[in-house]
């Protein structure tokens, strides 16, 4: 497997191989001990899936507060979308800061996002479905988001806003301020 580091401290991407012939392609997308050894020793407790009809659905931005916050393993099986996270850590140096990153069942890659992170995305084409592990199962009680449009993160989204589909939930979302803060940046140290 293929693993980039990102300009944020904590996300990566990850591009399992793929072997083909004239029938199509075979790929082992996930390999526990593979991920534990080199992206983070989890483990994963539910796998969902989404699939938004419409190109120009926007869905985020999303997190648990702990203790139930969770890591996702975000790729996309249908479609294509842009997959945005923000870093919500207190105390990091990218605090504040977003990245995205386009995932298609083409380009196989895969996102990882740990807790301490906002997540969300655009679909660019129809009937999109994404898939991902997380790490704590869902609770109503610790779900929480940030508005998708909040000019202090400036997300380029690849949708103008009066295209865009939208959950009257994510409507809503206050901006990043206005949210208490439920993570904190720990550096990584370096191995011996």
């Amino acid at each position: 497997m293929r693993l980039e580091t990102t300009a944020i401290d904590g996300i990566v991407a990850i591009t399992p191989p793929r072997f083909g012939d004239h029938r199509g392609y075979f790929s082992e997308v996930f390999k526990d001990a593979w991920f534990r050894e080199h992206v983070a020793d989890v483990a994963f407790v539910q796998d969902n899936e989404s699939m938004s009809a419409q190109p120009g659905t926007v869905r985020g931005l999303h997190f648990q507060m702990p203790p139930f916050s969770q890591g996702k393993l975000v790729r996309c099986i249908a479609g294509r979308i842009m997959d945005v996270v923000v870093d919500i850590r207190t105390g990091s140096p990218s605090f504040g800061k977003w990245l995205s990153q386009e995932l298609s069942p083409e380009n196989g890659m895969q996102l990882w996002v740990p807790p301490g992170f906002a997540h969300g995305f655009a679909t660019l084409e129809p009937n999109s479905v994404i898939s991902y592990k997380v790490t704590a199962p869902y609770s109503p009680q610790h779900d929480r988001g940030i508005a998708w449009n909040d000019p202090a993160i400036g997300i380029r989204w690849p949708v103008e806003e009066q295209a865009m589909v939208l959950s009257d939930k994510d409507k809503a979302l206050p901006r990043l301020a206005d949210v208490p803060s439920h993570f904190s940046y720990e550096a990584k140290q370096p191995k011996d």
